[in-house]
């Protein structure tokens, strides 16, 4: 017997939003579709859902918006869709807690794709035995909560960007090729064109204060990938003038 998955499926496009439907039907998926951004939290909240497809311009609430809503209630994963192909929206809805953005026109085996690797990713999330707190110096992570406390204060970072900093800390002191944060937190190879890691990378040094132009704590290393720095995260220290 098959499992089948159920999508909920935020799409003002009548057309676009059958097809969807129907083709995700043919692969043992089922689809609640609703047309509207301020009908996201009170449909997910009466139904039990594995994944949520989301446009981005959509009547009573955009699409980044009610991401935003949406992770502030549950680690679901989410797919952007957007026609809009410009940096500023794909950042946007990283920062707002996707998991992932796609182009549209959709292409129907690459959205398959995408939604079996983001259920892959969540799955294998799910079933991880790692500890889920993790202290360096001043900075302590919570997983189980999605909590991060910096030199005694809490910092608000987006569901994506701490799965991303949890990521680099469980490796802590080594060196992260970006081909292996893509396989593990996108279920997808890297293109070697995609820089979201990168740019959420910037937003990490931004929120901990490390310098992006030397920075101690979280490092991009030309060439190889991405460095957790276990000894930088001591509490700064002040001095006084005599």
């Amino acid at each position: 017997m098959t499992n089948t998955h159920s999508v909920l499926l935020v799409e003002d496009d009548a057309s676009l939003a059958d097809w969807i439907a129907e083709f995700l039907a043919e692969h043992d998926f089922s689809v609640v579709h609703v047309e509207r951004g301020d009908q996201v939290l009170p449909v997910f909240n009466d139904g039990h859902f594995d994944i949520v497809l989301l446009d981005v311009m959509l009547p009573g609430m955009n699409g980044i918006e009610a991401c935003r809503q949406l992770r502030q209630q549950s680690d679901i994963p989410v797919l952007i869709m957007s026609a809009r192909g410009d940096e500023y929206d794909e950042v946007m809805g990283l920062e707002a807690g996707a998991n992932d953005y796609i182009i549209k026109p959709v292409r129907p085996r690459a959205l398959l794709a995408r939604i079996n690797a983001l259920l892959s990713a969540s799955r294998r999330q799910n079933d991880t035995s790692q500890l889920d707190l993790l202290t360096f110096g001043a900075l302590e992570l919570n997983r189980h909560c999605e909590r991060v406390r910096w030199c005694g204060e809490e910092i608000e970072l987006s569901s994506g960007l701490f799965e991303f900093l949890w990521f680099l800390a469980t490796h802590s002191g080594q060196i992260v090729s970006r081909e292996t944060v893509f396989q593990n937190l996108r279920g997808f190879e890297y293109d070697g064109i995609d820089r979201r890691f990168d740019v959420m990378l910037s937003n990490l040094r931004r929120a901990f204060g490390d310098d992006p132009q030397h920075p101690q704590k979280l490092k991009t290393v030309w060439g190889k990938g991405y460095l957790f720095v276990p000894d930088a995260w001591a509490a700064p220290s002040y001095e006084q003038s005599v």
